[in-house]
């Protein structure tokens, strides 16, 4: 077991293969823990719902900012063609709508493509300059062949060595204990 230091962020350990991340991520939820995160060089199926992370919102705010962009693009034609400048062209209405679908889908889409942009970066905590993980040598390989756990410190059941212990007695490996220098 490692020296723990009083004042930690986060606690890293590696786990050997995809099965055993999946089941580390269940076993981890089932203890309680809400401030974790599973990482691997590729998605594995089943993980979302073995970490019991919920559906993205992320749908709903595309659509509601496509919602908002095509209204704000029919909205902008109306107010120029039937107030601002009401010029009758070939006997045409003021408020010619079939005019109006290509610019109110291209608002809509661009609407939508903010909003998934933007709610994701929001959702995620992104930009986030600096977390603890960035310290660890060989947290970096875990894009390339490496399956990690984290657990947060600021999670209510964290307590560094207890948290140490039950990653141990789930098939971690090589604990790393990180602290924001």
């Amino acid at each position: 077991m490692l020296g723990i230091p009083k004042k930690t962020d986060c606690i890293l350990a590696r786990f050997s293969g995809p099965a055993a991340l999946l089941e580390a991520g269940r076993k981890i939820r089932e203890a309680g823990y809400r401030k974790f995160d599973c990482h691997s060089p590729f998605p594995i199926h089943g993980m979302d719902q073995a970490m019991g992370l919920t559906r993205s919102p992320i749908g709903w705010i595309a659509g509601l900012c496509a919602l908002v962009g095509g209204t704000g693009g029919i909205a902008l034609q109306w107010y120029a063609s039937t107030i601002s400048y009401p010029l009758v062209i070939s006997g045409k209405p003021f408020f010619s709508f079939q005019a109006y679908v290509p610019v109110t889908f291209a608002l809509a889409v661009l609407g939508a493509a903010f909003g998934s942009v933007f709610g994701m970066l929001f959702l995620n905590r992104l930009p986030q300059w600096h977390h603890p993980l960035f310290q660890s040598e060989r947290f970096g390989k875990f894009s390339d062949d490496a399956f990690f756990v984290s657990i947060e410190a600021d999670d209510p059941l964290y307590d560094a060595t207890k948290t140490a212990n039950f990653l141990e007695s789930i098939g971690g490996m090589n604990l790393e204990v990180l602290k924001d220098e």
